[in-house]
C-alpha cells in the first residue's frame, strides 16, 4: 500500500501497470449510450494542447488517458439512466484494481454486458455468467459478474417506485450537483453522510459493491458532486 499526496480524494492506493491509484477510489465513465463512441478517443489532440496550456487536478496529469477523461467527463452531471447504471458497474468491476485498467477495457465491458442494458442484464442466466467469467476483456471475478445482475434487477424495481434510476440517485443531493470549494485533495473527503445515506439504501434495495466510499466516488464522477479543485480549469466549467 503506498500513499500519494496527489491523488484525488484519498490517502490510500494500490500498485498496478506501473501507477499508483487510490485502492477504492475510480472515475467510471458516464456514456452507455453509443458503444462505438467515446469522447475520451476523440479527444486526443485537444487533451495533448491541453496538458500543456492547463491546469487541473492533480491525478489528471499523471497519465493522457486520466487527463482525457478528466478533462471530458469526470463531474459533469449524468442524468441518462443507462450512463448512470454503466457507471455503477464499471465502479464495482474496479473494486480492488485501477480504474486504468477498467478504462482500457471500457469498450469490451460494453460488448460484454449489453451496453449496460439493465433488462437485459437482468436476464442473464447461469450460461450466461460462465461465460462473461470466460472473457478476458473484463474483470473475471464471479462476485463481481453476479452482482452485476443482483444490481440490474435492482434497478429495475427502482423503475417502477421513482420512475426512473437518475430521479432515484439524484434525491441524495436533492436534485442539483453540491459545489464544494476544495482547494488540495487533502480537503476532499473519501465519504460524506450524503454517500452513507446513499449506500445504505442501496444496500437495503439488494445492490452490491455499493459502499460509501464507492458511492462517494460515484457522485464526484457523475456531477453530484464538484470535487474539481478550486485551481483546476473544469471547477467552473462544472459549476
Amino acid at each position: 500500500m503506498f500513499r500519494d499526496a496527489n491523488a484525488p480524494r484519498a490517502q490510500y492506493f494500490c500498485r498496478l501497470d506501473g501507477i499508483l491509484l487510490h485502492k477504492a477510489r475510480f472515475y467510471p465513465v458516464p456514456y452507455g449510450l453509443d458503444m462505438n463512441f467515446s469522447p475520451i478517443a476523440n479527444a486526443s489532440h485537444h487533451i495533448r494542447t491541453a496538458m500543456k496550456t492547463k491546469t487541473r487536478c492533480p491525478w489528471g496529469e499523471s497519465q493522457e488517458l486520466y487527463a482525457r477523461y478528466h478533462d471530458v467527463e469526470w463531474g459533469v452531471p449524468v442524468h441518462d439512466d443507462r450512463a448512470l447504471f454503466e457507471m455503477l458497474l464499471l465502479e464495482g468491476a474496479q473494486a480492488g484494481l485501477t480504474w486504468l485498467l477498467i478504462l482500457k477495457r471500457r469498450e469490451t465491458y460494453r460488448a460484454a454486458f449489453d451496453n449496460f442494458d439493465a433488462e437485459k442484464i437482468a436476464r442473464y442466466d447461469a450460461a450466461k455468467i460462465e461465460a462473461l467469467l470466460q472473457d478476458h476483456g473484463i474483470v473475471r471475478n464471479r462476485l463481481k459478474v453476479e452482482g452485476a445482475v443482483k444490481n440490474a434487477k435492482a434497478v429495475l424495481e427502482l423503475r417502477k417506485e421513482f420512475g426512473s434510476f437518475d430521479a432515484y440517485l439524484w434525491q441524495f443531493v436533492g436534485g442539483a450537483p453540491i459545489v464544494n470549494r476544495r482547494a488540495t485533495v487533502k480537503d476532499i473527503p473519501t465519504t460524506t453522510p450524503e454517500s452513507d445515506a446513499m449506500a445504505k439504501d442501496l444496500h437495503k434495495r439488494g445492490f452490491t459493491f455499493v459502499g460509501s466510499t464507492i458511492c462517494y466516488a460515484f457522485m464526484q464522477a457523475t456531477g453530484m458532486v464538484n470535487d474539481h479543485l478550486l485551481s483546476c480549469f473544469r471547477y467552473e466549467e462544472c459549476r
